[in-house]
């Protein structure tokens, strides 16, 4: 009767067996989470480490570098006597400035897709023109600006020659330089934002539309309390992402000035660039620490919106 019993009884199974339900996801999520430890937790932490030395970038930063502490972070702000560097804080009022001005992106976006999504003839077209701009790179985007803003012979000198108005050097002046490649850099990312609200469109639901119409809701009263509310989840990840695009912009203020004129298009990723690698730079303790100060700033945003997202969700609930 025993050996009966023992026959069949279930065969004993091993430990990942056991597991394998909560284990699999994890083993298929590791190589991507390895990679984003050596290639983005451990340079930001290298970062960190790096901004407390004065170093040249020659040899190993622990032999030829010298501990300085918080001393980089010192002449930035003008904390402890120092006088405070005027260049970072040029850099810093532009960055604000970037992102200000680069979140009008997304209700632009926002407005050409719901524009995009009507059946009008032609509509296949006007979705290739406006998708354009996303797929050109941003030295493109930069030349196509620069040339556009040429004095006397570029296209926008040539319409507002139309009007009567005089020729102006957009990027050769100082008090409209940086809005003048703001305005560049929104052409691109209203395209992003514009494919990320079409996408979300499309996964709208018709039930709630029609029940609104049937209360009666139409015009802005329709897109505010129907259709908006359900783009959040593109709505965060249009933020997300031109919040962060504000931020680290490099490639135009690289290519259309250079910084210029006299620094004044100056933004904080490029003045990392500057401080480092520019034959003025060869200061990679003090880049570091403006490259620490733009993590952090970046941080706070991107922290806000999750941290609101999260609301969203736990009130939805």
């Amino acid at each position: 009767m025993t050996a009966s019993s023992d026959s069949h009884s279930p065969a004993q199974r091993g430990w990942y067996k056991r597991n394998e339900i909560a284990i699999t996801p994890w083993l298929f999520l590791a190589p991507g989470v390895i990679f984003f430890f050596i290639y983005v937790v451990a340079p930001i932490w290298q970062s960190f480490g790096l901004s407390l030395y004065d170093w040249n970038g020659l040899g190993d930063v622990q032999t030829n570098g010298e501990y300085v502490g918080l001393e980089n972070y010192n002449k930035l702000f003008g904390l402890n006597g120092e006088r405070a560097d005027r260049n970072f804080g040029i850099s810093l009022s532009n960055n604000f400035k970037w992102l200000a001005l680069y979140l009008l992106a997304i209700p632009g976006g926002l407005f050409i897709a719901l524009f995009l999504n009507q059946t009008v003839p032609g509509i296949r077209l006007y979705k290739s023109l406006f998708f354009f701009p996303f797929v050109i790179s941003q030295v493109v985007v930069g030349l196509v600006f620069s040339w556009f803003y040429l004095p006397n012979v570029g296209l926008l000198n040539v319409i507002i020659g139309w009007f009567g108005m005089e020729s102006t050097n957009i990027l050769g002046d100082r008090t409209w330089a940086t809005y003048g490649i703001i305005a560049a850099g929104l052409w691109p990312q209203t395209a992003y934002c514009m494919i990320l609200y079409l996408t979300g469109l499309n996964a709208v639901d018709p039930e709630q539309v029609e029940a609104a119409r049937l209360d009666g809701a139409k015009g802005w009263k329709m897109l505010w309390y129907v259709i908006i509310p359900q783009l959040k989840p593109a709505t965060f990840i249009a933020f997300v992402v031109t919040v962060i695009g504000a931020l680290r912009s490099f490639d135009l203020v690289s290519i259309m000035t250079g910084g210029g004129p006299f620094g004044s298009t100056r933004v904080l990723s490029y003045y990392v660039f500057e401080k480092s690698l520019s034959e003025r730079g060869l200061q990679y303790g003090y880049a570091a620490a403006i490259a620490v100060v733009l993590f952090l700033i970046m941080l706070v945003f991107i922290s806000y919106f999750l941290w609101a997202m999260y609301q969203d969700e736990k009130g939805a609930r």
